[in-house]
């Protein structure tokens, strides 16, 4: 675990050489291998044999951003297995996952020093022998537990998906994750039907928006979402029915004065005490889905205290109870979903519904890297600021694109859903996208 410093502004990404890259483990989605850098052929190379140069993001540590660092590592050119396909990266998505990762929350990503990144898209570069239904040129979606924060991976061709023509790289970075999430929750676990009603917890971040677009896509659901104040214009051109402002009002009492009985659905990121609020606010045959623990993140660091609290009210009852209130819980966690199958399933009715206007993911904002955001940048909120990039990549900070000849200039750049897709995307950037404003 390395304690050294973030580089500053003046300097170099750290030059790794050799087959340096850590070994990836399976993909969230589809979990059943890796993503991994490209891995150097097993015999000794020949001093003619090309070599191939990327950028990654790797984190050093456990901590603060400062242990997230930008590399150049140089190696020879890869041989890919059967089944793989070798990707060049244009966008790559930021998640919740990689915040708890970063803290040594996520179980599923490897001890450091490991690239992070579960989704991206870009443009397959080569393919093995045996791959048909993938083509050099080819634009597609990749998926992976880790390893898309680089500019060049290796992914088995089942883990790609091919991108609609009209689809950006930035959106195809922001879809998967947050939509296959809430699209499983909603509709293979719920079993959401029209004349429903739903609580969207976090409404204004990643899958909060790719909850309530799918929503609007079933007649007659209504949707309560929680989010700050700032937020309420942005979600209810969205979709959702009745904003609420977690910070100054009771979510509970806001709810029950709409709707006495309660909701059918409520999706649940929070946890700890949160979670027996939304038990509670369920009607008779309703379904509670548990999928994360945002309320033990406040900060860039692990807050003990936060945890503690929220284990402590953490939820329970056994099933009696819930026999009693006709009630039910599930809970979701992508990272272990393990068939291949309905993974391609459920992201080929997404990409279907895309092609059809139905979903979108929102481009709020993007940010280079290496450039220097400021309290004083206009072009977005100080909260939404503090949000995206002192709470997720501040670690980007400073970090300038490397010189060296062999690497041409390709910066990293940060994207977020919900406004307008901003000036400052140009061609040929590689990019992280992350799907919402903010978390809350």
């Amino acid at each position: 675990m390395s304690g050294e410093e973030a580089p500053s502004q003046q300097e170099q990404p750290e030059q790794v050489r050799g087959g340096g890259s850590p070994a990836e483990p399976p993909p969230a989605a589809p979990p059943a291998a890796p993503a991994a850098a490209p891995a150097a052929p097993a015999a000794a190379p020949q001093e003619s044999e090309e070599s191939v140069s990327w950028r990654a993001l790797v984190l050093s540590g456990y901590g603060g951003c400062d242990k997230v660092k930008l590399q150049v590592k140089t190696q020879s050119k890869p041989r890919l297995q059967p089944g793989q396909v070798l990707l060049r990266v244009r966008a790559c998505g930021l998640n919740f996952a990689e915040l708890l990762g970063k803290q040594g929350l996520y179980e599923l990503l490897p001890a450091p020093p490991v690239t992070m990144g579960m989704e991206g898209s870009g443009v397959v570069e080569e393919v093995a022998e045996d791959v048909k239904d993938r083509k050099v040129g080819d634009r597609v979606i990749a998926m992976s537990r880790s390893g898309m924060w680089q500019e060049v991976v290796v992914v088995p061709a089942e883990h790609t998906f091919l991108m609609p023509e009209e689809m950006s790289f930035e959106e195809a970075a922001a879809l998967p994750v947050n939509y296959m999430t809430a699209y499983m929750m909603l509709f293979e676990m719920a079993n959401l039907r029209p004349g429903k009603s739903v609580l969207i917890h976090m409404a204004a971040g990643g899958v909060g928006i790719a909850a309530t677009q799918l929503c609007q896509t079933v007649p007659d659901v209504t949707v309560f979402g929680t989010a700050s104040a700032a937020k309420h214009e942005i979600i209810n051109q969205g979709g959702v029915t009745h904003p609420i402002d977690y910070r100054t009002k009771d979510y509970v009492t806001e709810i029950r004065k709409i709707s006495p009985e309660g909701v059918n659905i409520v999706l649940d990121p929070l946890g700890g005490s949160d979670t027996q609020k939304g038990f509670n606010l369920l009607k008779p045959l309703g379904m509670l889905i548990v999928f994360g623990a945002a309320n033990c993140v406040t900060g860039q660091k692990k807050n003990l205290l936060a945890m503690a609290k929220t284990w402590y009210n953490q939820f329970s009852l056994n099933t009696l109870k819930l026999m009693q209130t006709n009630k039910a819980i599930s809970g979701f966690h992508l990272g272990y979903m393990p068939n291949d199958d309905f993974f391609s399933k459920t992201m080929f009715s997404l990409l279907e519904l895309y092609k059809q206007g139905k979903i979108k993911p929102r481009i709020d904002s993007c940010y280079h890297f290496e450039e220097e955001a400021t309290d004083e940048d206009t072009s977005i909120p100080h909260a939404t600021l503090h949000l995206l990039l002192g709470d997720s990549l501040d670690c980007c900070r400073g970090i300038t694109v490397s010189g060296d000849e062999d690497v041409q200039p390709s910066p990293l750049l940060l994207a977020s859903t919900n406004r307008q897709q901003p000036a400052c995307f140009q061609a040929g950037k590689l990019r992280v996208a992350q799907a919402g404003r903010d978390y809350r």
